[in-house]
């Protein structure tokens, strides 16, 4: 069983989107700690002069380096490789979840318009990502959504 808090790194150019996320993770009865950054390209400095996270909310339209490239970055990064990548979009394509996924990321969430979905699905992604530890899932578990 986890003792220490889940630190969670979210990567979101959005500050309305970020809000929310902060939000939503004070409301659930979770221990985590969340630290943010706007952009890929702060992203990639903050996991190389920081302490790693244990689990990276990742959104894919980011300035100066985009959620892709990060994510690619990340993957094939050995220090990096092993931390869950929660992609966290507007879009929904399902060709870009198939790519995301054979790239190494770990889940993907649509982000929801609706505070209490919103709550739920990233309630969702941190459980799952608990209880799998550095295991990544199946293709039948990626994409984490409501029903």
């Amino acid at each position: 069983m986890r003792t220490s808090a889940t630190h969670i790194l979210l990567a979101d150019d959005d500050t309305d989107d970020c809000l929310f996320f902060k939000d939503a993770l004070e409301e659930l009865a979770l221990s985590v700690t969340l630290t943010t950054v706007r952009d890929g390209v702060e992203l990639m400095r903050h996991l190389s002069t920081q302490v790693l996270p244990d689990v990276i909310f990742l959104d894919l339209n980011m300035p100066r380096k985009n959620g892709y490239e990060c994510l690619t970055e990340i993957k094939l990064n050995a220090k990096l490789a092993t931390i869950p990548v929660v992609v966290y979009s507007t879009s929904f394509e399902p060709e870009v979840v198939d790519l995301l996924f054979e790239k190494g990321a770990s889940h993907y969430i649509r982000k929801p318009g609706d505070f209490s979905r919103l709550k739920a699905v990233i309630h969702k992604a941190i459980l799952a990502i608990q209880s799998a530890g550095k295991e990544r899932g199946s293709r039948e578990k990626f994409v984490i959504q409501l029903l």
